[in-house]
């Protein structure tokens, strides 16, 4: 008997980032027809913060009656076997994967924690990393315009059209300075393309999203107001819209994109390379 559910809470485990399992997990869950209910816990390397991800298990668990969803990349034995004990389904990301290499190339794996081998073995991308962290974070929402040189891209788009998402998601992932830009009210009255983006066009990206889906997600931030309107979603829309197709600025929808495919989508129109693989 197939049991009807709306949503399933899902949480990401790893004693490293946790990148990893949430990447796979949309990856499998975007194969279902429920709303996941996500959480990540990364660098649980520790019985105390494992007692703490239990809890949060056993709490879910309670609450709606239904094991949640665990994807986990856990090296360390005594941690793995005791979020295994939990009242949760437990997905291991590497293990079918690791079990698979071991059989081709007849030889056993030495685990170690993710978090050591980044730092140590993989330093110099480490901090590739953390420093396109800290560009992107830095020009998120326009909050400056200065350092525009250094960026490997510049995202454009109306409030809530998945630029700072899209942004972070680039740099963690791609190892790419990403800058991004809201065109916000009074932009829109007089819109026109500012002069500190005329020199770096080449840069330049938009995203747009489908006005019903900006209005529900400007209407969970600041129900009834004019921002979330229906007039107001689609007269920004369709302005931002004729600015990316007068300048010539390649654009995509981003409505029914998960992050990982809008930042790919962005990679193979613009001919952007992965400065981390």
């Amino acid at each position: 008997m197939q049991i009807d559910i709306q949503s399933r809470d899902v949480f990401y485990v790893s004693d490293g980032t946790a990148i990893t399992c949430e990447t796979l997990g949309h990856v499998v869950l975007g194969q279902f027809p429920f709303e996941a209910n996500e959480r990540t816990f990364p660098f649980v390397e520790s019985e105390d913060k494992l007692s703490d991800l239990l809890k949060e298990i056993e709490i879910s668990y309670l609450a709606t009656g239904h094991e949640p969803l665990v994807f986990f990349s856990i090296v360390i034995p005594e941690i793995k076997l005791k979020l295994l004990g939990a009242p949760a389904h437990c997905y291991d990301v590497l293990e079918s994967i690791v079990q698979k290499v071991q059989d081709d190339t007849k030889m056993a794996p030495k685990p170690k924690l993710q978090r050591s081998r980044s730092v140590n073995k993989d330093s110099d991308k480490y901090f590739d990393r953390i420093a396109a962290i800290e560009y992107t974070l830095a020009h998120d929402d326009g909050i400056t315009l200065k350092g525009l040189e250094e960026a490997d891209i510049i995202l454009l788009g109306v409030s809530r059209s998945g630029k700072t998402p899209t942004s972070l998601y680039m740099a963690m992932q791609f190892g790419l300075r990403v800058a991004n830009y809201p065109f916000i009210h009074d932009d829109i009255a007089r819109l026109r393309l500012l002069p500190e983006f005329e020199i770096y066009r080449h840069k330049l990206f938009g995203l747009t999203i489908d006005a019903e889906r900006l209005t529900e997600i400007r209407e969970n931030r600041l129900a009834g107001s004019e921002y979330a309107s229906d007039s107001q979603c689609l007269y920004e829309l369709q302005t931002v819209e004729g600015l990316f197709r007068r300048e010539a600025i390649p654009y995509i929808n981003t409505s029914s994109l998960s992050v990982e495919e809008i930042s790919t989508r962005i990679l193979e129109r613009t001919g952007l390379r992965r400065r981390l693989l």
